[in-house]
């Protein structure tokens, strides 16, 4: 039997997760295991490891790593603590395989002690950029500490391969996350405002912004720039998710607090919505709005325009019904109308996803069943010479 540890340290990873969570339990000669850390566990953004349980799948270890701070020295902390925590349920674990998805500090300090344990390491997105975040750095580093690799569009595993990956290593995929949307029993509008204690309104938009952590420009600035937007856009609804435990991540949760209690009538801000509310409201809405990865991969499945702020997702390939803009109230107001427009609602239930792969999960359990995960040691693939010509 082939022990297989799925990790998760965020509501929004193991949402994507659960298709292959799915599949590994189903397969014959896996036995699945999860380790789940970071903001699953704080009651700050909402205690989502029940979430894990109500599904029905095993809380194999459980690793609290997360301080009350959200300082850059802070998170250093937390960083170490799941690095300890980590190395110790490893130890327990003693899985034949660790799958990791993204890029985030959680993840880089899982990955590190999967290494030190001489763990094989499975990567879900990986190749890809995003040029205004620390994360950046971090996913490109898990590449380098994994043995197989999953990506989700070919761009991204030419990428991966170009880091010095074996190709034979490295399959496009698709992105996972599109899976759940294609077997998600959607709730209604009448349900979802039942469920939320929320009605819609005409216009609605759905809002969630995390810090920009490689920007000069602060965190609290620009979504200050993004609330000066709403009002504006007044009478438009407006349903927050809050932000990550990342660098100010606290600031802009206090900032929409602040303002979802000054304007009661046409706002609600969640820590966590869940899938199937996040997703269903997705539906209802006239925009996805702000700077998460979902606008990018999820949004253009549902046929709802995405306006994507600032330099966040920078890097990352996007469908048509994507729009751009600066962090800036003015430019934030025009790429919304834009969005409300009959043409970008028609861009958007008509475009590509370029994540869109079928059959997602089960490509990635049958290779992670039938790898051979006995020899972890990699050699460095270089590419031809005549990639280079040219360059200087």
């Amino acid at each position: 039997m082939r022990r297989i540890c799925v990790f998760t340290g965020t509501r929004a990873e193991y949402g994507l997760l659960k298709p292959l969570i799915l599949r590994l339990c189903e397969k014959q000669g896996i036995v699945l295991q999860t380790l789940v850390s970071g903001m699953h566990l704080s009651p700050e953004f909402g205690l989502t490891y029940r979430e894990i349980e109500r599904d029905g799948f095993p809380l194999s270890e459980k690793v609290d790593m997360l301080l009350s701070s959200d300082t850059p020295a802070g998170l250093c902390k937390s960083t170490g603590l799941g690095l300890i925590g980590f190395g110790d349920a490893l130890a327990r674990l003693k899985p034949d395989l660790l799958v990791i998805l993204g890029d985030r500090f959680e993840a880089l300090a899982a990955a590190m002690a999967a290494m030190l344990h001489r763990i094989p390491i499975a990567h879900l997105h990986g190749g890809e950029s995003t040029q205004g975040v620390i994360d950046e750095a971090f996913r490109h580093a898990i590449t380098k500490m994994s043995h197989l690799h999953f990506a989700s569009t070919e761009e991204y595993r030419r990428r991966i391969i170009q880091l010095g990956e074996d190709p034979k290593r490295v399959f496009n995929v698709g992105a996972i996350g599109l899976e759940v949307i294609e077997q998600l029993d959607f709730l209604s509008k009448e349900e979802l405002e039942a469920d939320l204690g929320f009605t819609f309104g005409e216009t609605n938009l759905l809002v969630t912004f995390h810090p920009v952590t490689l920007e000069k420009q602060s965190a609290e600035t620009q979504f200050k720039e993004l609330l000066r937007a709403l009002d504006q856009l007044t009478p438009a609804k407006v349903i927050f998710t809050k932000a990550n435990a990342d660098t100010d991540g606290r600031v802009i949760n206090q900032l929409i607090d602040r303002y979802v209690s000054e304007h009661p009538d046409r706002t609600l801000a969640s820590p966590s919505l869940g899938q199937l509310r996040y997703l269903s409201a997705m539906r209802q809405v006239d925009a996805v709005v702000g700077n998460s990865s979902s606008g990018i991969i999820e949004a253009p499945s549902m046929g709802v325009p995405t306006v994507n702020i600032g330099d966040r997702q920078k890097g990352r390939i996007r469908a048509a019904s994507v729009i751009d803009c600066n962090p800036t109230a003015q430019d934030i107001v025009s790429a919304c109308r834009r969005a409300f427009t009959k043409e970008l609602k028609k861009i958007a239930t008509t475009t590509d996803n370029p994540y869109k792969q079928p059959d997602t999960s089960w490509q990635i359990a049958d290779i992670i069943g039938s790898a051979n995960l006995s020899e972890i040691k990699k050699d460095f693939f270089d590419l031809p010479t005549s990639c280079f010509r040219g360059l200087s």
